[in-house]
C-alpha cells in the first residue's frame, strides 16, 4: 500500500537551521504531529519470522535477537530483501500490516548515480528560485557531474575550458569500485567507449556505451599519514512523509594503502585514488590482519588535535547537513510506504579545506566483515537498526530520539538536543553504554571506543 505524496513548498535546511537554539528548535517528538506506521494490535511478538538470502553478519543479527528464519516465499514478518527482488516482485505482492521490508521502492532516485546528480541538480534550481542563491549554494555538496553518454557534449566543452584537469568515471549502477577510472585527456573517452571490458558485459546487439558519470576528481583530498581515505557512515531512513532520519555515531574510515599522488603516471593506479576495501584489499600493500579502517572517532579525535574542536564540531555538522539535504532532495519523488525503511551507506570525502563532498550513497552497504574490528562495528549498528525499526512492538510505535547508536537529527525539521542552546553533530561521538541495550555492551566495538 503506497501513501499519497502531499504537496507544498519545500523548506532548505540550512546549518543556521540545525544550530537554532534550543527553543527556537524544540520539537516534541512523544506528541509530534507526525503520522508513524502504527503497530499491529496484537502488542508485543514473541518470535520474528525472518527470510534473507544473506549469511552475514545482517543474518547472524536476526539470530541473535532470537528471530527464526523461514523460507517460506510471503510467509514471513520481516524480509531483508535485495534490490533485484523490489524492482521485480516488490510491486506484484500484497503485504499484510505487519510485514517489513529494508527496501523502499525506487530507492534508485537516491543510490543511482546519474539519478542523485539530476535530483540535487533540480533541488538547487528549485532553491534558488524561492529561497536565493546564497540558500542553493548549501546543497552543492556534488563535484560537477556530466552523465555520459547524453552529456558528453556540455562535458567536452567543459573539459576544453579546464584543459589538464582530471575527472573520475563511474558507472552508474555499479558499486564496490568497479569500473572506475581517471581521465586527463579527452581521447581516454573514446578509449571508454570501445572498451572490451565495457562491451563483454553488454548484449551483442546493443552497440551503446554504458551509461556512465564523469565528475570532476577532487585533487586536493585531506590525507593523513600522506594517504587518501574517505568516509563510510550510516543512515536509516523510517520514513519520507514526513521524512525521518537517524544517523548512527559509529561510522568508520576507508583508507588507501598507498601514498597519495597527482602525478600523471599515478593516475591510472586505482590502489592510490579509490578507497573501496574491494580494491585496496588486492593492493601489494595491504595488511588483511589490520585491514585499512579507522572508527570515526578516531578520525574525528585526530582532526580536533589538527584544527580545534570548534572547526571540527562545524565539519560534522555540515557532513550531518549533508545528508539531509541529499534526502530532501529525492523526498518528492520518493515512494513512501509504511512498511518500508531504508539503511544507507553514505561516502564522504573531505578535502584539505575541511568541505565534506557526498560521493555515492548505497542501497545496499556492504555487511559482510574483513576484521573482527569490522564484524564488531557492523553487528552492533545494525542491531541498533532493529531496535529503532522495533519489530518486537516493545515501544508501540513511539518515535526516541536516541536508540543505541542512532540519534534521530530529522523528523520533519531538524531535532534538537537536549540540555543544549547549540547544535553540534553527535557524528563520531562516544558511545554512552549505560544507554545501550546489555546484548551490545560487550561487543569489541563499544569498547574501543
Amino acid at each position: 500500500m503506497e501513501e499519497k505524496e502531499p504537496g507544498g513548498h519545500i523548506t532548505a535546511p540550512t546549518i543556521r537551521d540545525l544550530e537554532r537554539s534550543a527553543d527556537t528548535t524544540s520539537i516534541s517528538v512523544s506528541n509530534a504531529n507526525v503520522s508513524q506506521p502504527q503497530p499491529n494490535a496484537s502488542t508485543p511478538q514473541s518470535v520474528i519470522r525472518f527470510k534473507t538470502g544473506l549469511k552475514n553478519t545482517v543474518w547472524d543479527v536476526m539470530r541473535d535477537r532470537g528471530w527464526k528464519e523461514t523460507d517460506t516465499e510471503m510467509d514471513w514478518d520481516f524480509f531483508w530483501a535485495d534490490v533485484h527482488w523490489v524492482h521485480e516482485t516488490f510491486d506484484h505482492v500484497y503485504l499484510h500490516e505487519h510485514q517489513r521490508i529494508n527496501h523502499f521502492r525506487n530507492h534508485y532516485e537516491l543510490t543511482r548515480k546519474d539519478l542523485l546528480v539530476k535530483n540535487v541538480k533540480r533541488m538547487i534550481k528549485t532553491i534558488e528560485k524561492e529561497y536565493g542563491k546564497q540558500e542553493s549554494q548549501k546543497f552543492e555538496f556534488i563535484c560537477q557531474s556530466y552523465v555520459l553518454p547524453q552529456e558528453h557534449a556540455l562535458f567536452q566543452e567543459e573539459f576544453k575550458r579546464n584543459s589538464g584537469s582530471v575527472w573520475i568515471m563511474k558507472p552508474v549502477g555499479k558499486a564496490q569500485g568497479k569500473g572506475i577510472f581517471l581521465i586527463n585527456k579527452m581521447s581516454q573517452i573514446a578509449g571508454w567507449k570501445k572498451d572490451p571490458r565495457i562491451k563483454a558485459n553488454k548484449s551483442a546487439e546493443d552497440e551503446s556505451p554504458e551509461a556512465y558519470i564523469v565528475q570532476r576528481y577532487i585533487e586536493n583530498p585531506y590525507l593523513i599519514g600522506g594517504k587518501k581515505f574517505d568516509i563510510r557512515g550510516y543512515v536509516l531512513v523510517t520514513s519520507y512523509y514526513p521524512l525521518v532520519v537517524y544517523i548512527h555515531r559509529n561510522g568508520f574510515c576507508r583508507f588507501s594503502a598507498s601514498q597519495f599522488s597527482m602525478q600523471a603516471k599515478d593516475i591510472s593506479n586505482m590502489y592510490i585514488h579509490a578507497t573501496n576495501v574491494a580494491i585496496q584489499k588486492h593492493s601489494p600493500h595491504y595488511d588483511g590482519d589490520k585491514g585499512c579502517k579507522w572508527l570515526l572517532r578516531n578520525l574525528k579525535m585526530y582532526l580536533i588535535s589538527k584544527h580545534g574542536t570548534k572547526r571540527v564540531d562545524e565539519l560534522f555538522t555540515e557532513m550531518e547537513a549533508l545528508v539531509v539535504r541529499s534526502l530532501m532532495s529525492v523526498q518528492k519523488v520518493m515512494i513512501n510506504d509504511k512498511h518500508c525503511f531504508e539503511l544507507y551507506g553514505y561516502d564522504i570525502l573531505i578535502d584539505d579545506n575541511l568541505k565534506p563532498w557526498l560521493l555515492e550513497v548505497n542501497a545496499s552497504p556492504s555487511l559482510s566483515a574483513e576484521t573482527q574490528f569490522d564484524y564488531d562495528l557492523k553487528h552492533a549498528m545494525l542491531n541498533d537498526a532493529f531496535d529503532v525499526i522495533d519489530l518486537e512492538k516493545k515501544h508501540q510505535g513511539k518515535l526516541r530520539t536516541r536508540v543505541g547508536g542512532f540519534d534521530l537529527v530529522y523528523n520533519d525539521g531538524p531535532v534538537k538536543h537536549e540540555k543544549s542552546s547549540t547544535y553540534s553533530s553527535y557524528l563520531g561521538k562516544r558511545l554512552d553504554t549505560r544507554l545501550l541495550p546489555s546484548h551490545s555492551k560487550s561487543t569489541k566495538s563499544q569498547e574501543a571506543l
